[in-house]
């Protein structure tokens, strides 16, 4: 072999440019913890989304809100992008409880007029039974870990209070499939669209150690998941992606470097598949 082959140049080394017409507006899930290794849960996954030409934002809101708070802070970002961007409308991508926040925003505030397409990731469209977990812990257990995530949650984002109860019960399976979905309908003019997870039991794919037990107790309440969303509730308008990745992996939190290059190809995929939703 020629010792010079791995100096060989590419033609065109630069990432692959993905144009488009429209800023992509990227809206974290319920948490903060990834904040401690991250400016935000999403951080990384825009200087991915610009390396390749996407005029991408990913800014932070809070962590522990009920859908409705949520959707009404990020239709004030909304608001700020449009302004510096200049942008009539723009493309969300949106991790986990960041779609849910993002469907009520389109669909019950009227934000249709500002979104083109809508790409959910692990979003729990049906609930999950995680949620419930944490709700029916006895009182005692269950009021000392809520006070602690609304402190957290307090200080690294003291803006809106935090309302850690009210965000999980929005989360259970009940109050998503009775009372968010029916209330909460499609608009026909927004284009959605959907990446779905499955990893850990059930399956070929290990999961981190730490999510072992959530990825357990929801395999036997929902089938297949990716430590916190089932991976049939992720379902919603069209399915564009299916991977492998943990519910933090899929947000570059815990992941090894072995998996680093499947996390990028998965944004960049979604990525790729704005342009479909573009007009023209």
């Amino acid at each position: 072999m020629n010792p010079l082959e791995r100096l060989k140049l590419d033609a065109f080394p630069q990432p692959e440019p993905i144009m488009l017409q429209h800023p992509v507006l990227l809206c974290h899930g319920f948490g903060a913890l990834g904040n401690f290794v991250s400016k935000g849960l999403l951080h990384s996954s825009c200087m991915l989304l610009r390396s390749h030409g996407v005029l991408a934002f990913a800014p932070n809101i809070l962590p522990y809100g009920r859908i409705n708070t949520r959707a009404e802070a990020w239709c004030e970002i909304i608001d700020v992008i449009k302004a510096k961007t200049g942008a009539s409308k723009l493309h969300v991508i949106a991790h986990s409880m960041g779609g849910l926040d993002i469907r009520y925003a389109i669909s019950r505030l009227a934000r249709h007029t500002d979104i083109l397409s809508l790409t959910t990731i692990s979003t729990p469209h049906q609930g999950t039974s995680l949620a419930k977990l944490t709700l029916n812990t006895p009182d005692p257990i269950r009021e000392n870990v809520l006070s602690i995530m609304n402190w957290f949650g307090n200080n690294v984002y003291p803006n809106i209070p935090s309302d850690v109860l009210g965000a999980l019960r929005q989360l259970s399976p009940e109050y998503v499939r009775q009372e968010f979905n029916p209330a909460t309908p499609n608009h026909p003019e927004v284009v959605y669209q959907s990446v779905t997870a499955a990893c850990g039991k059930g399956t070929d794919i290990p999961i981190n150690k730490l999510l072992i037990a959530f990825n357990n107790y929801i395999y036997e309440r929902e089938g297949l998941n990716d430590g916190y969303v089932p991976t049939e509730g992720a379902r919603w308008g069209t399915v564009i992606a299916e991977t492998t990745l943990s519910h933090a992996e899929q947000i570059r939190l815990n992941i090894s470097s072995k998996k680093i290059p499947q996390w990028r190809d998965l944004w960049v995929e979604i990525a790729q598949s704005l342009r479909k939703t573009e007009p023209g």
